[in-house]
C-alpha cells in the first residue's frame, strides 16, 4: 500500500498548464524548500506548473523535516532500514507521479522531475523503472543507489542532467562521476555540469543550466516568458 504524500503546489503563471515540473527534496528538508525554485524559473516557463510533495517519514536527524529514507551514517539507523525505507518511497513517489499527470491533464512527454540530494536519489531510482518515459530528470547533488545492479532494472531512458558542487562535503562529487559512468553505461543520454566552488547545493549557474535543459525538453523557446 501506498502513502499518499502531502505537496505543495504553484500553478502556471500563464493560467494554462502544459507542462508540469515535480520537484523532490532532500533529506531533512521539504516540498517548500525546493518549490521556491519556481519563482526564477516561472517567468522562462508560464506555462508549467510547479509541484513539490514532502517525503513520507519525519526526518530522524531533523525533526522539522522529512525523509525519503534513513540514512545511517547520519542517524544510526540500519542498513536495512535504509534499504526498505527506499523501496517504501519509491513505491510512493510512483503512485505520486501518477497523480499528478492524472490531475493536471499531462502526458508524460510534458512532465520533468527535478531532484535535490535525497530527492536525486529517488529520482534516479523510480523514474527509469516507469513504463513510460517522461520528459527528462535532473540530478543536484546526488548519487546512484544500487550501481552495480542498476541497469538491470531500468525499462525507460529520458534524458538526464547530473549537477553537483565541486566543494559538496555532504554528497562527494565523485560520485557525480560514477553517476554519469553507471548511466552512460545504462544507454542514457546524459549531460553534466560542475558548480565551481559550490558545496552541498543549487547555484545560480546550476539552475540556469538546468532551466535551459528543461526549456529545451519541454519545448519552450528561449524568448517565451
Amino acid at each position: 500500500m501506498t502513502r499518499d504524500l502531502e505537496f505543495k503546489r504553484k500553478g502556471a503563471a500563464s493560467g494554462e498548464t502544459k507542462s508540469v515540473v515535480v520537484f523532490l527534496h532532500g533529506y531533512g528538508a521539504d516540498g517548500a524548500d525546493l518549490l521556491g525554485l519556481a519563482d526564477p524559473l516561472a517567468p522562462h516557463m508560464p506555462d508549467t506548473t510547479f509541484v513539490a510533495p514532502d517525503a513520507p517519514e519525519k526526518c530522524a536527524g531533523n525533526p522539522f523535516g522529512f525523509q525519503w529514507f534513513p540514512i545511517p551514517w547520519l542517524d544510526g539507523s540500519s542498513e536495512e532500514a535504509a534499504r526498505e525505507g527506499a523501496d517504501m518511497a519509491h513505491a510512493d513517489i510512483d503512485a505520486f507521479l501518477d497523480r499528478v499527470l492524472t490531475d493536471e491533464g499531462i502526458t508524460p512527454d510534458k512532465l520533468i522531475v527535478f531532484g535535490f540530494s535525497q530527492g536525486t536519489m529517488m529520482s534516479l531510482r523510480v523514474i527509469p523503472r516507469r513504463d513510460t518515459e517522461i520528459a527528462g530528470i535532473v540530478a543536484f547533488s546526488g548519487r546512484i543507489l544500487e550501481p552495480e545492479s542498476y541497469a538491470e532494472h531500468v525499462k525507460v531512458k529520458p534524458p538526464i542532467l547530473l549537477v553537483h558542487g565541486d566543494q559538496d562535503e555532504m554528497v562527494p562529487v565523485a560520485h557525480f562521476d560514477e553517476a554519469g559512468a553507471v548511466l552512460q553505461q545504462a544507454g542514457f543520454t546524459v549531460y553534466g555540469h560542475i558548480q565551481k566552488g559550490t558545496g552541498h547545493g543549487i547555484a545560480p549557474d546550476g539552475l540556469s543550466v538546468a532551466l535551459s535543459f528543461m526549456a529545451d525538453r519541454l519545448g519552450i523557446t528561449p524568448d517565451e516568458g
